[in-house]
């Protein structure tokens, strides 16, 4: 048992449940203050930011395309400073899904209705209690099929090229990032309140 009385396993839990939810006051105990997300380079510039406040921003940018989002775990392993996390990303497509490159545009999804149901196997670094860093293998070809993009679908594949052609998809990275930037927010604003 750490100090904040979570053990491996329930940081974990933890995590996973702050990009469900976005609960600030969860994210400040389950997040180290110098916590780095490996995978933020497709996600919005905040995601990147270090701490609780880039995991406020990812759950926002997540939750702004996926509705009902869930990660059920299916398993978990641990020894004193990683947690290996297998567990299924779950949700209905109901917003535009925005990857970036390099903080810009690299695509946007138009919302499909779709489900999504896929697995992931994460990894994450303890340290004083808290988690660190985070890592995933995900199998996005899986999601991105499920979606309809690989291989691409006529349709969908004509809706995302009139999206870049009238500027909806840049309009809809606008609002993402904005959204992840307000989530990242929250936890300075509720410190400051505090």
């Amino acid at each position: 048992m750490d100090a904040m009385g979570m053990d491996a396993t329930k940081l974990a839990h933890g995590l996973f449940r702050i990009l469900e939810t976005g609960d600030p006051a969860l994210a400040a105990d389950v997040v180290h203050e110098d916590f780095h997300n490996r995978e933020a380079v497709v996600s919005p510039p905040a995601c990147k930011t270090p701490g609780p406040a880039g995991v406020l921003a990812s759950g926002a940018w997540m939750r702004s395309a996926f509705s009902d989002l869930r990660f059920p775990v299916l398993g978990t392993a641990h020894n004193d400073d990683q947690v290996w996390v297998r567990l299924r990303m779950q949700a209905r497509h109901t917003g535009p899904f925005v990857r970036f490159r390099d903080g810009a545009l690299d695509q946007a999804i138009p919302p499909t209705g779709r489900e999504i149901d896929f697995e992931q196997i994460h990894v994450l670094r303890l340290r004083d209690g808290q988690v660190i860093g985070h890592e995933a293998v995900r199998d996005d070809i899986t999601m991105l099929g499920q979606l309809g993009v690989f291989p691409p679908a006529p349709a969908t594949a004509v809706r995302m090229l009139a999206w870049r052609l009238t500027g909806r998809a840049a309009r809809a990275a606008a609002h993402v990032t904005e959204q992840a930037a307000e989530a990242a927010a929250l936890l300075r604003n509720k410190r400051d309140e505090d």
